[in-house]
């Protein structure tokens, strides 16, 4: 497999920085505002957001952690019940206007299940999305309010977000697996990474 970095530590910092701007430029109040960050990745961007709010606006956000394993249409349901939430949201969401954070955005499918989680935590004034990577391909009507970098990738391809609090370094890369050959002497990639939904 080949593997490109598309995104450097010095891009990450930057693009976080740019989004945090545009979401104070939005915000007709950043005291009624709130960031989620979806586990894994999703978590440390949006604490590394809250922080620049604070840094430009001088106002302090509440972060919260959403665990969405629970929501997931593309597990067995059976499996729900033995699951530990990871979900750790210190603050009432009623009202509020939430900014839910994830590393990529791919086929919806885990913003419609993050929506579902915090609905069901109360009523928002509004949700919105940040994403760090649009790698496209959507399969449900959903799109980012906050995107820091649109990158077209084929299906067999994965977007791979590194981040210092999880993986020690803070790096995007783009990897391609290798096309084999398959009986009937079709070409097929390798498997898609269905975690980046």
């Amino acid at each position: 497999m080949s593997e490109k970095v598309i995104m450097t530590q010095e891009d990450i910092k930057r693009t976080l920085a740019r989004i945090a701007h545009e979401i104070i430029e939005r915000s007709k109040s950043s005291e009624n505002l709130v960031l989620v960050g979806m586990y894994t990745r999703g978590v440390p961007l949006a604490k590394r957001l809250a922080q620049n709010i604070e840094n430009f606006a001088e106002t302090e956000v509440p972060v919260g952690a959403l665990d969405i394993i629970p929501y997931r249409d593309d597990l067995p349901h059976h499996n729900h019940g033995n699951t530990v939430t990871r979900t750790e949201i210190p603050f009432s969401v009623v009202g509020k206007s939430v900014i839910v954070v994830d590393d990529v955005l791919y086929t919806g499918r885990s913003i419609r299940a993050a929506m579902d989680a915090i609905i069901d935590l109360g009523r928002p004034q509004s949700i919105q999305l940040v994403v760090l990577i649009d790698r496209g391909h959507r399969e449900l009507p959903i799109r980012a309010d906050y995107v820091g970098k649109n990158v077209p990738s084929a299906h067999d391809e994965e977007i791979a977000v590194r981040l210092k609090e999880t993986d020690g370094v803070d790096e995007v890369a783009i990897i391609s697996q290798p096309r084999v050959k398959a009986s009937g002497g079709r070409l097929s990639g390798g498997n898609q990474d269905e975690s980046k939904e």
